[in-house]
């Protein structure tokens, strides 16, 4: 193995971390995972990407391709492989026509602060530190998604290394099925080495949260859900509740929002029907900068497990869902229960334009549950029962927000219609399935 990593060193221009080096226990995990890779290497070019798949291939070695490395199933790392870590291909560049390119390592904390002098944005997640390529590939559901779209929405081309270590560019016009399949179906196909996105011109917007008392919580949700399927686009929001470090059940329902807009007044015609959805305890939306709303990620303590599942809801089971989420979290030892509010631009684009199928959804919601395993063990019992109640008024899964990659969890991803192009798509691109770290669609 040492001779192979020799030969691949002879290529490679960038660093190479191997098992057994000063560094290697600071690189070798992910935010929610710890492997243990014989090593993790940082390229510099695209050539440097090249020579790693190639080596893989060479090698027979797993290997696991690390953006921003958040994802809940740790797919950033391995045991035994190699892992191709794109932080040094971050670069963010501003193109004609607010067209602009991203290196595949980049966050979108980095992009966001690139863009801000330019008065230009992307829609994005809600977190600085989570990667480009991870969240766009998968879809990408955050603070302007109701006015833009998805991150894949805004996503005109990417450059790939597939697994033959060939560079294409994929778009509308070159490598069609590719690019249709890079927005929603993830890593499956290829190293994303750079984004092209379209920007779009933002001001600074409206953000924060709206809390109520947990006493409230069902008459809130139902009432949030009811106004948000006809407030404007800009209107983006969150209900958090049940959160065991502000109380479980007696944790208030927090109605978390952004109005994308620096419109005093659109604003509170937007906002003020959420105030009178209860009693408000707490109210501290304030007119700030767009990058200002996107959080940073917080890496579990050493021993700490999250345990995340996510469904969607469309509108004629958006009333049954939220009743069980709201029973559900009244009980002690309830997880934290999140339902985003989605709609508006994402579902004015065609169901089958791009590998993410749950257009018409009017909730995505996620459950989570956090603690040492005895705990997660414990809790896993309810946790069941509460999917079980969920499973016939909801559909389909979120690939973001899963700490799992079972076949289970892909069919749900993926409806067979969709399931059966990708796999098209990954014959023609990946017939070895060497991009397999991810929530991996069969060639057979």
């Amino acid at each position: 193995m040492n001779m192979t990593l020799d030969e691949l060193r002879r290529e490679f221009g960038g660093e190479i971390v191997e098992a057994g080096s000063a560094e290697y226990d600071a690189v070798r995990g992910t935010v929610f995972a710890t492997g243990s890779p014989v090593g993790v290497v940082r390229p510099r070019s695209v050539a440097d990407v090249q020579a790693v798949v190639q080596y893989a291939v060479a090698s027979g070695l797993a290997l696991s391709v690390r953006g921003g490395g958040h994802a809940f199933a740790g797919f950033g790392t391995n045991d035994g492989g190699v892992v191709l870590d794109l932080s040094g291909l971050a670069d963010v560049e501003l193109l004609e026509e607010r067209r602009v390119r991203i290196g595949g390592g980049a966050t979108w904390g980095q992009v966001a602060d690139a863009l801000a002098p330019h008065g230009l944005a992307i829609s994005s997640g809600d977190t600085r530190s989570v990667g480009v390529g991870g969240l766009t590939l998968s879809g990408g559901i955050g603070w302007k998604v109701r006015k833009y779209g998805l991150a894949l929405d805004q996503l005109v081309a990417a450059e790939v290394v597939t697994a033959d270590g060939d560079v294409v560019l994929a778009s509308v016009d070159e490598h069609p099925e590719l690019f249709w399949g890079l927005r929603g179906g993830g890593g499956n196909f290829g190293v994303v080495t750079a984004f092209e996105f379209a920007a779009h011109p933002t001001t600074e917007v409206f953000h924060g949260k709206i809390a109520f008392p947990a006493a409230e919580a069902a008459a809130v949700l139902q009432g949030w859900a009811d106004y948000v399927r006809t407030a404007p686009d800009e209107l983006t929001s969150i209900a958090n509740f049940a959160n065991p470090f502000l109380g479980g059940p007696n944790a208030p329902v927090e109605i978390q929002l952004t109005f994308d807009s620096d419109d005093a007044t659109a604003a509170a015609a937007a906002i003020d029907p959420i105030r009178g959805l209860g009693t408000v305890i707490a109210d501290d939306v304030v007119l700030m900068p767009y990058a200002e709303t996107l959080v940073v990620g917080q890496t579990p303590p050493p021993g700490i497990q999250l345990v995340t599942r996510s469904a969607f809801a469309d509108k004629e089971s958006v009333d049954d869902v939220l009743r069980i989420l709201a029973e559900a979290g009244a009980l002690a030892g309830s997880p934290i229960i999140a339902v985003r509010s989605v709609g508006g631009a994402v579902a004015r684009v065609a169901a089958d334009a791009t590998a993410y199928p749950y257009r018409q959804a009017e909730l995505m919601f996620v459950t989570t549950t956090i603690g040492p395993p005895p705990v997660i063990e414990a809790a896993r019992p309810a946790l069941d029962a509460l999917w079980d109640r969920l499973v016939p008024h909801s559909t389909g899964a979120y690939a973001n927000f899963l700490t799992s990659a079972t076949d289970a969890d892909v069919a749900a991803i993926y409806p067979a219609p969709t399931h059966q192009r990708l796999a098209a798509v990954k014959r023609a691109y990946d017939p070895g399935n060497l991009f397999r770290g991810n929530h991996n669609i069969a060639v057979s």
